[in-house]
């Protein structure tokens, strides 16, 4: 099932049960009969397949799979809970009144709501993106504005736009949603079930074979694991895994942390090398000059990454001019084109070519750069909790950048 199924009451009875040990305490503190709660304890078992208690006479106890479950619940509806006072903290003072603890009474509906006019822009598009009506869908957003006494949404020229407050709960919102997607996975797998699936974000220099590697060996250990690796840009893939889209983030690590919900975890250290066409007229030499690469065409990255700025710099001190006639490019597929067909040289990650250097495409010159050294690792959530299969990936990660770090390197994009 969908984590955003789950009717979130429901698993505010059910922490509560599970916190009070009865649902007599429990019914007080989330202001709901007892039927009521009874009830949705059996819909949410149901629909878990689980039991989630232990009953007796003495009170009510979390099976095994329902402290798995709770775990995770709990999680999210911090998440919400934080999401709900950060949109409140960050209204321009319009609209008003509004409940002050307003995440106790939203829904899953409402927060679908949202997420899906966050990503359409629009409120016809997000309805049937959801597939529910246009005026279903306006009315649970409309809701949500009167819960929390904030405005959420602001029509524009492009459609929909969304209010810092409504980003705020947006984001929070998509790591509640994680996080119970999560606790289903770790319940499947307590059944014996293998339903995980990762999802992972690469810059450029993971993708040629850190990541496969890993990927390849998690296959091996667990087949029926679903992956989706995106790529991008470090700005668009930090965002992803800040709202929960992503779970891991690998490629060059940044120095200043550019915020601090993140952390980062060093594999390897990467550094540049200078590369042409297999026998390129510098290949082979055992000493290569900065003159000397003057001599030759070069394709590099657009102003704005750090190996421009290493590339500059390179003929900057040797008092030479860069070479004219410059290819900016970041596709490694056009650079890889550009140099068999060439004399062109280029500077970039000795790794992120390695394929191309094993296939007897591509090979670097003799040309020290071991000042271009930079750390490559994985980023996460501060507060991420991996499961089991998230974690498994981490330690295959750090194997086959073990074999990575033999081979050096540097991203040219990153």
């Amino acid at each position: 099932m969908n984590p955003d199924d789950l009717n979130l009451r429901h698993l505010r009875a059910f922490c509560e049960v599970a916190a009070c040990g009865s649902i007599s305490a429990a019914s007080k503190r989330v202001h709901l009969s007892q039927p009521a709660i009874t009830q949705a304890l059996a819909k949410l078992e149901r629909a878990l397949a689980t039991p989630l208690f232990v009953r007796s006479s003495s009170g009510m106890v979390p099976t095994e799979t329902g402290k798995l479950i709770e775990r995770r619940s709990r999680r999210a509806l911090d998440f919400i809970r934080a999401g709900a006072q950060s949109a409140q903290a960050n209204h321009n003072g319009r609209k008003g009144g509004g409940f002050m603890r307003f995440d106790k009474l939203l829904t899953g509906g409402q927060l679908r709501a949202l997420l899906a006019v966050a990503k359409a822009g629009n409120f016809s598009l997000a309805a049937r993106s959801v597939g529910v009506s246009q005026p279903s869908l306006h009315r649970l957003a409309r809701d949500l504005e009167r819960l929390s006494g904030v405005e959420l949404f602001v029509r524009t020229a492009r459609g929909i736009d969304l209010t810092p407050s409504a980003e705020a709960l947006a984001r929070h919102a998509r790591l509640a949603f994680a996080e119970l997607q999560q606790g289903f996975e770790e319940l499947d797998a307590a059944r014996g079930i293998d339903s995980a699936r990762l999802h992972v974000a690469s810059l450029p220099l993971a993708r040629t074979s850190i990541l496969p590697l890993a990927i390849n060996a998690l296959a091996r250990l667990r087949p029926d694991v679903g992956v989706r690796a995106a790529d991008g840009s470090y700005d668009d893939l930090l965002r992803d895994l800040r709202h929960g889209e992503v779970d891991i983030l690998i490629g060059a690590l940044r120095d200043p942390l550019p915020i601090d919900d993140v952390v980062q975890t060093r594999l390897f250290d990467d550094r540049l090398a200078i590369v042409g066409r297999k026998g390129h007229p510098l290949a082979g030499r055992r000493r290569v000059s900065v003159r000397d690469l003057a001599r030759f065409p070069w394709v590099v990255p657009r102003p704005g990454p750090p190996t421009r700025a290493q590339f500059e710099a390179l003929f900057a001190k040797a008092g030479i001019a860069v070479p004219k006639g410059l290819v900016e490019a970041s596709s490694l597929m056009l650079i890889r084109g550009l140099l068999t067909d060439s004399d062109r040289l280029t500077l970039v990650s000795e790794h992120q070519v390695q394929p191309e250097i094993r296939q007897g495409l591509l090979e670097s010159l003799a040309f020290d750069l071991a000042h271009t050294a930079r750390p490559i690792g994985v980023t996460v959530r501060r507060d991420w909790q991996p499961t089991a299969t998230q974690r498994l990936f981490l330690e295959l990660l750090r194997g086959t950048s073990a074999a990575a770090a033999r081979g050096g390197g540097y991203s040219d994009s990153e």
